[in-house]
């Protein structure tokens, strides 16, 4: 392996500078949505509000900003009136009102409140007695599960098996929390999809490989992390996910205070926003920590060609062509 792989690994790690995704939400007179504006890096995306859908009183809906999957509806919604209604999402914080000229009296308001507290807390209820049914699951299919001696998904990523397990072909990597505890599974088939266990806890949860020793690098895949662990020899969490990465350098700040706290970025260099930069880059910074980004120069990069995976891939085959 060459010196450009190794510097892009271990003295690429800096602070950039980059644009905070922020929102900006402005209501639209004579319209029965709200218009939300998401900016992140360079682009926008414009969502909607159907509060001309819901009839006055409590609903939970599919958040327009985070939500991926119509079911997973995080969002409240109080009507009080035609003219006044209040959204909140109980997973990305988002909220947005609809209202005319007319402000809410204290009434509407100590009702509003009142009503997004027992739908907060309904939420909650509802989401711990998943993450319950989810982490049994979980611990369930881990003592079914057998040692991984070989696997098709390892061997075309060229990366080792760290703490990983094998049930009925497909990996287990596991999601722990920062005490050790088991809560979910992320399952891994042949030629690479993944799955989490429906309704299991992924926020703060991640996969350690190896020891912490004075450093700790957060990668968002296990391909990633465990090229990054086995050519530099740092200790690795897996955070799964770019939305991930905050939560998990807390949780590792939290327990490793004095520990140089690295992130290793997924560069989407092809998506608008570019999420995997801008996601590693908010983690560095949140926690004090630096971050290390994939250099391609000089190589055949694809439009896929994103992490340390790949650039250790196509350091390989310039190097096996030459």
């Amino acid at each position: 392996m060459n010196a450009t792989y190794y510097e892009s690994l271990r003295l690429t790690f800096r602070e950039r500078k980059g644009k905070w995704r922020t929102a900006a939400c402005t209501y639209h007179q004579g319209s029965d949505s709200m218009r939300i504006n998401l900016h992140s890096g360079g682009g926008s995306m414009t969502y909607e509000i159907p509060w001309h859908e819901l009839e006055p009183g409590d609903h939970r809906i599919c958040c327009p900003a985070c939500g991926t999957k119509p079911r997973k509806k995080d969002m409240g919604v109080t009507i009080l009136s035609p003219e006044h209604g209040i959204a909140h999402c109980f997973k990305c914080g988002l909220i947005v009102s609809k209202r005319d000229e007319r402000e809410l009296s204290d009434t509407e308001r100590k009702t509003h409140k009142r009503r997004m507290d027992a739908l907060r807390k309904q939420h909650d209820a509802e989401q711990r007695e998943r993450q319950a049914l989810a982490a049994a699951e979980a611990a369930q299919r881990w003592l079914a599960s057998d040692p991984v001696m070989d696997h098709s998904y390892l061997t075309a990523k060229s990366v080792k098996a760290h703490g990983l397990r094998v049930h009925g072909g497909l990996l287990l990597v596991p999601l722990r929390d920062s005490n050790g505890v088991l809560h979910s599974l992320q399952t891994i088939d042949r030629i690479g999809h993944k799955r989490f266990l429906s309704g299991g806890r992924v926020k703060g949860c991640y996969h350690s490989i190896g020891r912490p020793s004075g450093r700790i690098v957060i990668a968002e895949g296990y391909a990633t992390g465990a090229t990054v662990h086995e050519d530099t020899g740092h200790a690795v969490a897996i955070a799964f996910n770019s939305g991930n990465l905050l939560p998990v350098a807390k949780a590792l700040r939290a327990k490793y205070p004095c520990t140089d706290l690295y992130v290793a970025a997924d560069d989407d260099w092809m998506t608008e926003g570019n999420p995997g930069m801008t996601a590693a880059t908010e983690a560095a910074r949140a926690v004090g920590g630096l971050l290390a980004v994939p250099d391609f120069t000089d190589l055949q990069r694809g439009p896929k060609d994103t992490d340390f995976n790949d650039l250790r891939r196509l350091i390989r085959e310039k190097e096996a062509s030459q």
